[in-house]
């Protein structure tokens, strides 16, 4: 099939995420990816600055999880949860329960993040309808928060400014606070966490949980703030008794310099969602793990058992995907690489800072952020960083960086370069 049919029969029949069906935007034929590079069906070489939306955290084509993988493939490649189990599903939820905070014992698996966030709050429900308290429905959160598109997720994504405004009228309808004032690194002050401790304080009784991102609000805007704000909001969940739900879908496995970003306050959760470069990108896989109390205190009230059951949930191949991929991780020199790249993405993106197209450049380990004044024109902006040869997708306001953690310094300064120079030609 050529470059052009396929283009053709893509703008014919297939729908692409946040698009329009015939769009004007361009699409990329890729012909295959290996390391930190997507060949184009036209030949083309791209270096790649996203990740695959963050996941694929080892780049394309790991000799060792293709290896793993294979072997996987000739055991089985699919079986059913219910009433069976396998040792992918079953060391891999053993060493999840071991990497994460150890109050979470207990490891529910899923096919995507949106669906971890969903059986994360029908946990948070089922808990509290269980001890007696049915009336603890709804969920607290900050603006300018993502958690997926699937309903549940999307109550608890910014009603205004967020993807799914749309959406507000049938949506259950749940608490919002604004985003902490204080950003990462700064301390978080009575006044910061003001508007969280009064609506917390009288919603208490209807709240099941609170339900962040931690540290990094992800695709909501990229915003890093305090980890003192993270503090108090978990001394406040345990004063007002209301659930804390971390979503680590984004930041977990690394990507900010800790392998979870809850570690920068020290805080353990009582339900944790993870999913992304869980796998490394290779296979759509989430977890949803929750501490013991929860897990048994659903399980021994009505009706006796957790309400949610995937046909996917467990994977064999996408559970191998993802003991392989921790092992890479786990055996690699993994800070100091993150390490690498923040303080390249510094340096790299410092001259944004002078434009006067650009409100704001923050960096946390493996992300870095120009933020622009205006909304980019996406149609215009993407095929010049195409022509850099550099695979770098905005949205909104945001033109950012989240590459492999395998990337290398000459690729990286190619990424930094390319935004510095098409931002710089950016009219305000």
């Amino acid at each position: 099939m050529t470059s052009d049919h396929l283009l053709d029969l893509d703008r014919a029949h297939v729908w692409h995420p946040y698009s329009a069906m015939g769009s004007d935007l361009p699409v990329y034929p890729v012909a295959s990816a290996h390391g930190v590079r997507l060949k184009l069906t036209d030949g083309r070489e791209l270096i790649d600055g996203m990740s695959s939306w963050w996941s694929a955290i080892h780049g394309y084509n790991h000799p060792e999880m293709n290896c793993a993988l294979e072997a996987q493939l000739q055991k089985m490649s699919h079986v059913m949860f219910g009433g069976l189990t396998h040792q992918p599903a079953v060391e891999l939820a053993t060493q999840l329960v071991a990497l994460t905070p150890d109050a979470l014992q207990s490891v529910f698996f899923s096919d995507s993040g949106s669906v971890s966030i969903e059986v994360a709050m029908k946990m948070a429900i089922q808990y509290w309808n269980a001890k007696g308290q049915p009336s603890k429905k709804h969920f607290l959160t900050i603006r300018n928060g993502y958690h997926g598109d699937t309903f549940g997720a999307m109550s608890v994504c910014d009603p205004d400014t967020g993807m799914h405004s749309l959406f507000q009228d049938v949506l259950t309808q749940q608490y919002f606070v604004d985003t902490p004032g204080c950003r990462f690194g700064q301390p978080c002050s009575d006044e910061d966490i003001a508007d969280f401790e009064q609506t917390l304080s009288s919603k208490k009784e209807h709240l099941a949980a609170v339900i962040m991102e931690p540290i990094v609000q992800g695709a909501g805007g990229l915003r890093f703030y305090s980890e003192g704000y993270l503090r108090r909001v978990r001394e406040l969940c345990d004063q007002y008794h209301v659930l804390l739900i971390l979503d680590e879908i984004a930041t977990g496995f690394g990507r900010t310099g800790k392998l979870f970003a809850c570690e920068f306050a020290d805080v353990t959760p009582d339900i944790m969602c993870i999913g992304k470069a869980l796998t490394g990108g290779y296979m759509s896989l989430a977890a949803t793990l929750t501490t013991t109390d929860i897990s048994e205190t659903i399980s021994q009230g009505e009706p006796g058992v957790f309400m949610h059951g995937p046909t996917f949930m467990a994977n064999p191949l996408a559970c191998t995907a993802a003991l392989a991929s921790l092992k890479i991780l786990l055996d690699s020199p993994w800070q100091s690489e993150i390490s690498r790249i923040e303080k390249q993405l510094v340096a790299g993106l410092k001259p944004c800072r002078t434009l006067d197209v650009v409100k704001d450049v923050r960096v946390l380990g493996a992300i870095g952020v120009v933020e622009l004044v205006n909304p980019v024109e996406l149609a215009t902006v993407q095929p010049l960083f195409v022509e850099a040869g550099v695979w770098i997708r905005p949205f909104g306001k945001l033109v950012y960086l989240m590459p492999p953690f395998i990337i290398q310094n000459d690729d990286l300064g190619k990424l930094t370069t390319s935004i510095v120079d098409i931002v710089s030609n950016i009219s305000s």
